[in-house]
């Protein structure tokens, strides 16, 4: 079998490259997959390549299979769908998610690639890692039947919390971000849409997902007294201001985070891997397609990269192709 492989690194911040290596051959109870593609989490992974990992969480921001330190040289990611070439025979052929690096090649434990479900895509199954995180996120936000909620911040994040909400029976939900463009995504989603300045306020919570200290702010101005704003933007090493003066107490507004490295604590029985379970079962629905804004080749990450961290590609999830 075919122990080659290419990788995408990052060399240092801002500049990417790719590197051969040759894989061992898989222990027992370990899988060889070979990648058919891989996303960008567009918010995390520029923030990585830029280096904006604050030295206080270099340990948080771990990816699961990462090599190297921030800031670099480091092998970042964690959106990987590909075919098990070798392995336990219940694995061998089978279509797989696994939270790996951009990389041709790679063997890993069985126990780290989940089976990605027959209805299901492969090219739509790079979104389990996003999607996973808004499960969490719902699980702590705890919406209601009926509940008036605002998403903050379109991005790939923003989206697949909208995305799931559209489901709830009742519910008004409403994408708020700064970029007209993000109507037409919304429209796809089922949910409304709303630029900052025009977002409908009264709500009974609001998911906060654009990483800015506007949207924010934007977003506690949109709750009804005793909301809550679910904070799942990351900073990285950038400082917020908050305006909790004002009204901030006397209408008993509440900022909680929430962050995908942590089962919420509203499920305690529920494992990682029944949460990442859960979000392929979701990606289903063709609807999530429009999560997806854009397609590369592997060998061109190294030019790509740098296009969207500073926007000249836009993109929810920017995909990338593998060919053998």
């Amino acid at each position: 079998m075919n122990r080659s492989a290419r990788a995408f690194w990052l060399r240092s911040p801002g500049h990417g490259e790719i590197r051969d290596l040759r894989l061992r051959d898989p222990a027992q109870g370990e899988v060889l997959v070979r990648t058919l593609w891989s996303g960008v989490s567009r918010g995390t992974e520029t923030l990585v390549f830029r280096g904006g990992v604050p030295v206080s969480q270099h340990r948080a921001m771990r990816a699961p299979f990462q090599e190297g330190d921030f800031p670099g040289p480091v092998k970042y990611g964690y959106l990987n769908v590909g075919v098990v070439e070798e392995g336990p025979r219940e694995l061998t052929g089978r279509t797989v998610f696994c939270l790996y690096p951009h990389q041709t090649r790679y063997v890993v434990p069985a126990s780290a690639v989940t089976p990605v479900p027959a209805d299901v895509p492969a090219e739509r199954a790079v979104l389990a890692g996003t999607v996973e995180t808004a499960v969490n996120a719902l699980w702590d936000a705890a919406p209601l039947v009926g509940d008036r909620i605002a998403v903050v911040g379109g991005g790939m994040v923003g989206c697949s919390v909208a995305a799931l909400l559209a489901r709830f029976p009742g519910v008004r939900v409403q994408l708020v971000d700064a970029d007209p463009a993000r109507a037409k995504v919304a429209e796809a989603l089922g949910v409304g849409f709303a630029t900052p300045e025009d977002a409908v306020g009264g709500c009974d919570l609001v998911v906060h997902a654009s990483a800015t200290e506007q949207g924010l702010a934007r977003s506690l101005e949109l709750l009804d007294p005793e909301g809550t704003v679910v904070e799942l933007s990351w900073y990285g090493d950038r400082r917020v201001a908050l305006p909790l003066g004002e009204a901030f107490h006397s209408r008993r507004l509440v900022i909680r985070s929430s962050q995908v490295g942590t089962v919420s604590p509203a499920r305690p029985h529920r494992t990682y891997a029944d949460r990442l379970a859960v979000a392929l079962d979701l990606l289903a629905d063709p609807a999530l397609d429009a999560l997806i804004t854009g397609e590369s080749a592997f060998e061109e990450l190294p030019q790509v990269m740098p296009k969207l961290v500073s926007g000249e590609i836009p993109a929810l999830c920017h995909r990338v192709r593998y060919v053998d």
